[in-house]
Parts: structure tokens; sequence; C-alpha cells
């Protein structure tokens, strides 16, 4: 497995449940559930509308496309950063994972 370390800055936002984003930009995830909109975007790109904004993550990606029978790739990158006390934030999409943590923490 190959992970990549993407460029940009990101910043993990809470949105108000009525909040217009615009996801054209690459590289934004949004979520909505029945309790809250969440987006996370290039830091260039966070919405003034944010009711929270947590800035300063970076992001890798696992390079390729994994099939849903794959089981295990996630909690094992998360195991290994978890084992060095390395906090996580991960989204998925259908193709791969990406697994986001604080700058500081990247080295």
């Amino acid at each position: 497995m190959t992970l990549e370390i993407l460029a940009p800055e990101f910043t993990v936002c809470q949105l108000p449940p009525d909040a217009q984003v615009d996801v054209r930009n690459p590289f934004s995830f949004l979520a909505r559930t029945d309790t809250e909109l969440s987006l996370v975007c290039p830091s260039v790109h966070t919405p003034a509308c944010a009711l929270k904004a947590d800035a300063g993550w970076r992001c890798l990606r696992v390079v390729g496309s994994m099939d849903f029978s794959l089981v295990g790739v996630l909690s094992g990158i998360a195991g290994c950063l978890a084992a060095r006390q390395i906090p996580i934030f991960a989204v998925s999409t259908f193709d791969t994972d990406y697994i986001l943590l604080k700058q500081a923490r990247l080295d």
C-alpha cells in the first residue's frame, strides 16, 4: 500500500445546517447528517459561515482504488498512528481512504 501526502493544508469545519457549500473545489468532503453539516476543505476555501473551524490538518491519500471487500486498511493505518499517539480524522470515498493528521505530527 502506498500513501501520498496531498499538498494543501486542510480545515475541518462545522457549518450551519442551512449553509450553501461550493464543493467544486478539489478535495472538498461534505457530510450532512440529521444533526450536523461538516466540511473538510483546503484551508484557503474555509467558508466564512463556519460555526467552528479547526485548521492545520494535512492529508494522506491511499493511492489507487480499493475494492469494498478489503478489510482492515483504515484500521491498520489508524493503529500505526495511534501507537505513536497521533490523532486522526478519516474520510472515505468510493475509491479510497484519506487520513488527516495535524501538520505538527506529519513527520
